[in-house]
């Protein structure tokens, strides 16, 4: 009985594997191969051409998604937890070997985080156009409709989130293992037919392509990072499946899928180098195409839903981290933590994805601007690989050398092939990385400045513990919640509502929320309590950076809490503050970005809100400080 049950668990998270991990590097053989050997003139389709495009990407996807991540990356866990800021905090937390470096490792990090938002705006866009330009293979009238298709689709996405995807989330499993069956089995027929192409295996066609086009076929490089768009995805989505069901699919499904199609192009461009613009769709026969596109837009369809997902759940993560300004998040499942809507987020890609599927008009165009997103977030990870290895798995720094570089290496070479792409799009995924860079540092380095002048005007508990024995205030009836970033000192708000007031309630806790580098904390060891004296507490309350905190919830279901905490006699006091730009510039960065922390705060979604306190028991008590 014990096997089954485990039997049905294994098949629902391999299930739950295609549908959440494997969605972005599933769709690309709709358009990796075409692009590669359409994208410059200098390469004509010739079958020593396409066995050499075949070769690269045979062995990027065995190199880059094969052993960096499926063997190498999933190892780097951090409590069960991957992605691009769950391994910047896996690595600073045992960064005391080298604490020059942290603040580069932060940056970096910072870094990889803004590549990933670029990848996240414009995969969206890129797959599900490709899939609708499959119409054009059923009949070429229907092109006129293929953008405003393709547009529609997009925004019914983006509308139904807030409604949750769970309901959806049920198709996704078995729809991409229909996808990679079928693709695998159009690709496995045309291998059939032109079993030659199965020569591309052999590496010396690589080595031989690069040879015969020079810089060419470096530049072409900037194409074949397409095969591998999604790698990242199989690292950043670990948490929901776990290592094992992601390793289990991706080599006994979706890499002999993946290699079957982009063979079976790959022979089919050997019989007929004239039918490269629909490449993809030529594999179907004629009465299949249209179940394949329709196929093909669902699986589009799925690759974006995981990756707006993504996005909201980096988001998350960003906030807890400090790196990313407080959001309105709502929860859209009463079962799952991790479904959550976040609707800025949810409306700025909306605008984005649709501005660029207008912009563009053909997936080809997007691909330009695709590549240079995905090569600079997979470089941030190789560089991180070194760090991991010395400092998570305590290797050698010679066998961390031997395993990191190599990687550092293709990805640079990758990284410096979409440069090239700048021009034709590549602009695109560098103007939103430089974006989400100049937001996530300026937040962080004015939270940094905004905690550290309220910790110098603060004073400590004693000092104010002393001063009330002597000078005893009136005490009223009641809790009071102070909710404070600093653990040491008094906060603002308890000391600006005693000097108005000239009383207090009569029991005061202190409350910290802290977020540590864990990605979940135990229930066990949430709370922290510390009588203070007075009838004042410290309370510190422990999350992980993939939780959401819930204050009032926790505070409320602490077993015999030494002082009151019931809701109906309990009062929340917070801080807001106001940052103000002095005539002598304190924050140390440039007028524009301290006008943008401005702004950012301003915005910011209201402490008591995110922490789910109610609105009804909030007394909040503002202050402004100098920038």
């Amino acid at each position: 009985m014990h096997t089954d049950t485990n039997t049905r668990f294994n098949r629902a998270l391999l299930l739950a594997a295609l549908g959440i991990v494997f969605g972005d590097i599933g769709t690309s053989p709709l358009y990796a191969l075409r692009e590669c050997l359409r994208s410059t003139e200098a390469i004509t389709v010739t079958q020593a051409s396409v066995l050499g495009v075949l070769s690269l990407m045979f062995w990027s996807l065995i190199l880059v998604v094969t052993i960096k991540y499926v063997v190498l990356m999933l190892r780097a866990d951090n409590d069960g937890e991957g992605g691009i800021l769950a391994l910047l905090s896996l690595v600073t937390t045992n960064s005391q070997r080298y604490p020059r470096l942290r603040g580069g490792l932060i940056i970096l990090g910072i870094i990889g985080a803004a590549m990933l938002y670029a990848d996240a705006l414009i995969t969206p866009a890129i797959s599900v156009l490709s899939a609708v330009e499959g119409l054009e293979a059923v009949a070429a009238d229907l092109e006129p409709v293929v953008i405003p298709l393709s547009v529609a689709i997009l925004v019914g996405l983006f509308m139904i989130q807030h409604h949750g995807t769970a309901w959806i989330g049920k198709l996704f499993g078995p729809v991409m293992l229909i996808w990679f069956v079928v693709i695998g089995a159009l690709g496995a027929m045309s291998v059939a037919q032109t079993p030659a192409v199965l020569a591309a295996l052999d590496p010396r066609h690589a080595v031989s392509f690069f040879a015969t086009n020079g810089f060419a076929g470096f530049a072409l490089l900037g194409m074949v990072i397409l095969v591998i768009t999604g790698g990242e995805a199989l690292y950043a989505d670990m948490g929901h499946v776990g290592r094992g069901a992601i390793r289990w699919a991706w080599f006994g499904l979706v890499l002999p899928g993946l290699l079957l199609s982009y063979f079976g192009q790959g022979a089919e461009l050997i019989r007929a180098p004239d039918k490269i613009e629909s490449l993809f769709f030529d594999l179907a026969p004629q009465w299949g195409l249209l179940p394949l596109v329709a196929l093909a837009t669902m699986a589009t369809i799925i690759a974006s839903q995981a990756v707006i997902a993504g996005v909201y759940s980096l988001t998350s993560q960003a906030m807890n981290l400090g790196y990313c300004p407080r959001m309105n998040i709502l929860r859209t499942s009463d079962q799952q933590a991790g479904q959550i809507y976040i609707p800025l987020t949810n409306w700025i890609m909306l605008v984005a994805t649709v501005w660029l599927v207008i912009e563009f008009r053909e997936s080809g165009a997007l691909a330009g601007a695709y590549g240079l997103a995905v090569a600079g977030s997979m470089l941030v990870t190789a560089m991180f690989l070194y760090f991991v290895a010395r400092m998570h798995w305590s290797w050698s720094r010679t066998r961390a050398l031997l395993v990191a570089v190599p990687f550092v290496v293709i990805h640079a070479a990758f990284f410096g092939a979409t440069l090239l792409r700048l021009p034709a799009g590549g602009w695109v995924p560098l103007a939103v990385g430089i974006v989400i860079f100049s937001l996530l540092t300026t937040w962080q380095r004015g939270r940094i400045y905004v905690r550290a002048v309220m910790a110098d005007e603060t004073i400590p508990v004693r000092d104010l513990l002393e001063s009330l024995r002597d000078y005893p205030p009136a005490r009223v009836s009641g809790t009071a919640v102070y909710l404070t970033q600093n653990t040491e000192g008094v906060p603002r708000t308890l000391l600006h509502n005693l000097k108005h007031n000239r009383s207090l309630h009569e029991d005061v806790a202190l409350v910290t929320v802290r977020t540590e580098n864990v990605p979940r904390v135990p229930a066990s060891n949430r709370v922290e309590i510390s009588e203070l004296g007075e009838r004042f507490y410290r309370i510190i309350l422990h999350y992980g950076f993939r939780e959401e905190p819930d204050v009032a919830a926790v505070l409320q279901g602490i077993p015999n809490p030494p002082l009151r905490l019931d809701p109906m006699v309990t009062s929340y006091f917070s801080g807001r503050e106001t940052m103000v730009l002095a005539k002598r510039p304190r924050l140390p960065i440039a007028r524009w970005r301290r006008n943008l922390f401005r702004l950012m705060q301003h915005n910011s979604t209201d402490a008591t809100m995110y922490f789910g306190i109610p609105p009804n028991r909030v007394i909040q008590i503002g202050s402004q400080i100098e920038i």
